[in-house]
């Protein structure tokens, strides 16, 4: 023990303890300086603001900027914005991320997606306006027709055509209820008459 205690007084020792700290902070500093060539460190790009901008003008803004984009899908439609525009983004504007960083997009699509109109044919006004919004479908009026059962629906219409349970409309379509007013029609209460 007494050796050892002696080695680590001597002079060899300190030297070689000297040579491989000052080797340590030599390879310390030259990758500090590697790194921060390789890293682009304090090197920053601010994230543009691509909302309402079209595919292809997001595609050019990204490239002049230095960075690259991933395109996710988007199954809501925005009325409020164009379609195919960006409606979001992550990173958000104004964020300063490094240079070839990858934006991602969530675009717009062309419409709302269609749904079908479920089966509304001899149901309550009532009930049928409940399983039409139930699917995302709007009553726009309500036209009454010679028919026994009071507000029973009887027909229905999208822009001035006759449509049947399972076609498909866009979502948010506006559609007309034909129901009954709770009179005979005309053409039972002849036959009624003439047996």
């Amino acid at each position: 023990m007494k050796n050892f205690l002696n080695f680590l007084k001597s002079k060899t020792f300190l030297i070689q303890l000297g040579l491989a700290v000052v080797a340590v902070v030599v390879l310390v500093i030259l990758t500090m300086q590697w790194l921060k060539g390789t890293t682009n460190h304090g090197e920053f790009v601010e994230v543009p603001d691509f909302s309402k901008m079209s595919v292809s003008e997001m595609r050019k803004a990204v490239e002049e900027a230095g960075l690259r984009y991933q395109v996710l899908d988007s199954s809501n439609y925005n009325p409020d914005y164009p379609r195919f525009s960006i409606l979001d983004q992550n990173p958000p504007a104004g964020n300063k991320v490094k240079a070839n960083r990858k934006i991602y997009f969530t675009v717009n699509p062309s419409g709302y997606k269609k749904v079908s109109v479920p089966d509304i044919i001899q149901v309550t006004q009532r009930n049928a306006t409940s399983m039409l919004r139930a699917v995302g479908l709007e009553v726009e009026r309500v036209t009454y027709i010679d028919e026994l059962g009071k507000d029973m629906v009887y027909n229905i219409k999208f822009k001035g055509k006759y449509i049947k349970p399972g076609d498909k409309l866009p979502k948010t379509s506006k559609i007309e209820l034909i129901c009954g007013n709770g009179t005979i029609p005309g053409s039972a209460r002849v036959k009624a008459d003439s047996e």
